[in-house]
């Protein structure tokens, strides 16, 4: 590979470059191939609640995870973020936002809050008997 004028590598002719977007890195990069999250597959709806731990950032710090996982950390580290929020603001794919919140779950770096299920929901007619009863006092 030619070296850049400052030294550095000459990344235009290559195909990992992209002219707008700069270096490029794919997504089965970041999740080391995996395309499920953990070894016990997790599945993480789009609106699951993902919250950082109490001391999250300092055991992130100590360990062995990248720096998309502790951008991930981060950004929910000040407020609980969904995971379709944590894929915008880290601009990453939803599928490897995925995988990493799960390994993520699985170092006890986060707590994931799952969606209830609309089958679990109460019944429309149970809530307009209470809204009901509680106009009725």
């Amino acid at each position: 590979m030619n070296d850049a004028a400052d030294g550095g590598p000459d990344l235009q002719g290559s195909r990992w470059y992209d002219a707008e977007a700069g270096p490029l890195v794919r997504p089965y990069a970041m999740t080391g191939g995996r395309t499920q999250p953990g070894p016990n597959s997790v599945r993480l709806d789009l609106i699951a609640l993902v919250d950082a731990t109490a001391g999250a950032a300092d055991r992130a710090a100590e360990s062995l995870l990248g720096p998309e996982h502790r951008a991930l950390l981060e950004l929910c580290r000040t407020e609980t973020q969904s995971v379709a929020e944590l894929a915008a603001d880290a601009d990453l794919p939803v599928g490897v936002v995925r995988v990493l919140v799960g390994d993520l779950l699985e170092g006890g770096h986060v707590t994931v809050s799952m969606p209830v299920p609309p089958a679990q929901l109460p019944d429309e007619r149970i809530l307009r008997e209470v809204i009901d009863g509680l106009r009725a006092l």
